[in-house]
């Protein structure tokens, strides 16, 4: 009799063990420094010093760059997936926040984890990213034939917002496409939205980033049926946290309008902002321009460690580890 019993139980184990695990979901977007301008030659700098190759130790495997087991990503429509490791960026030689976010999640929890990274370069909230509670917007551009002003086309408008949802959906259909051996459930778990510079540059696009930000939120959240949807603000940082006299004024207040939105009552509970100008180091080697945060490694590892920090907050209780 209690043969059969230890059989039983231990057929009812096996198979709960054996069974897919549900994999956890992020989504990360935005437009050039979310699509990732960190060096890897900069990255393999700090792990030749003595001084900081501690800190990136987890990056490589003897020659090869680490490549996670459980942690997965997809790039745009058209930019690749597969194991978590460095060049899922653009250009491939670099890496941009996802590597180090992705490691603080997979550390932190059992769960497979799948990050779909939605970015492009020189997109505006108040224009491509545009959310379509925002309406449409009143902007001009200058005819590429004759230079004279006019209407921006009313499908250029959402372009970009339209397109993550578009890829975040078809993704969410076909998960076990990129994450091997998954039964196809899946728990969206967080969005992290790392953008700026193309409102920043203009006045009128500055003054109503907050609105849009926040419509940004809500507009996700119902588009993806996920109405709790954690969602980490990333702060517009390339400045650093002495921006030089004649930006600093824009920039504070860009900064302050970015963690407004998630200081409002409704988001309280599920909308962090992630500090990013803590993390910019303007002395010693550049590999790219300022408004790239000039392309240093250890830039990029920061703020991909800072949004992971910022996500865990909400996804995992306080005392709790993997």
């Amino acid at each position: 009799m209690h043969t059969r019993i230890f059989c039983a139980v231990l057929i009812v184990l096996l198979a709960s063990s054996s069974a897919p695990a549900k994999v956890r979901v992020f989504v990360l977007a935005g437009q050039s420094n979310m699509e990732g301008k960190g060096s890897i030659k900069h990255l393999e700098q700090l792990l030749s010093d003595p001084k900081t190759a501690a800190t990136y130790q987890h990056l490589r495997d003897r020659e090869n760059w680490t490549k996670r087991d459980d942690v997965f990503i997809r790039y745009n429509d058209d930019r690749g997936h597969g194991k978590l490791t460095v060049g899922f960026a653009t250009p491939t030689n670099r890496f941009g926040p996802e590597l180090q976010f992705g490691h603080v999640i997979g550390d932190a929890i059992d769960d497979p984890v799948l990050i779909i990274k939605c970015a492009w370069g020189g997109r505006a909230l108040a224009m491509r990213f545009r959310p379509p509670s925002s309406g449409k917007g009143d902007y001009t551009q200058r005819n590429k034939k004759n230079k004279e002003l006019e209407p921006v086309p009313a499908e250029v408008y959402g372009e970009a917002y339209r397109d993550t949802i578009r890829i975040v959906k078809e993704t969410l259909a076909n998960i076990d496409d990129y994450v091997p051996g998954s039964d196809g459930s899946y728990e969206l778990s967080g969005f992290v939205f790392f953008q700026g510079f193309n409102d920043i540059i203009d006045a009128k696009k500055m003054d109503e980033y907050g609105v849009n930000l926040a419509n940004l939120i809500r507009d996700v959240r119902q588009d993806l049926d996920a109405p709790k949807l954690p969602f980490v603000i990333g702060e517009l940082g390339q400045q650093g946290a002495e921006p030089e006299r004649r930006y600093a004024a824009k920039h504070f207040r860009f900064r302050k309008i970015q963690s407004d939105v998630a200081q409002q009552s409704e988001f309280q509970d599920n909308v962090a902002f992630a500090p990013t100008a803590i993390h910019v180091v303007k002395e010693g080697d550049h590999f790219d321009g300022g408004y790239h945060y000039y392309g240093r490694a250890d830039t990029f590892f920061q703020i991909g460690q800072s949004f992971g920090d910022a996500m865990l907050q909400w996804i995992q209780p306080p005392g709790e580890k993997k």
